[in-house]
């Protein structure tokens, strides 16, 4: 009885393209942060200065939980440069120039209507 089944060669061949195809798609270097290290000042330069003038106001009171989870997703590279620049963000978060220039002025609650004149 003759056997048509040559276990050596068939499988053979076929593991070693599947090893030489998992070789050469492996990326043998590791990928690097090249945020790391970087100043919160400079991830700001670096990354924001295109669309945004300056870090004022741009975490608009928002928590820093909720404003490093957005700047994770969407522009920072790892989760402690986003951190880093959500804490950036609102240690200038503060009130505008021109507010801290007019000392004397009082903001009170909200104006009582004023009176209807009926005729």
């Amino acid at each position: 009885m003759i056997s048509h089944f040559r276990p050596g060669r068939d499988l053979i061949t076929p593991l070693v393209t599947l090893a030489a195809a998992a070789v050469l798609t492996t990326t043998f270097s590791a990928s690097q942060n090249l945020d790391a290290g970087k100043s919160p000042q400079k991830l700001f330069a670096d990354g924001c200065t295109t669309c945004h003038r300056s870090p004022r106001g741009l975490a608009k009171g928002r928590f820093n939980l909720t404003l490093s989870w957005f700047l994770k997703d969407h522009y920072a590279t790892s989760s402690d440069t986003a951190k880093a620049l959500a804490a950036y963000l609102e240690s200038v978060d503060t009130a505008s120039p021109r507010a801290a220039a007019k000392p004397g002025t009082k903001r009170s609650g909200p104006r009582a209507p004023k009176p209807s004149q009926t005729q």
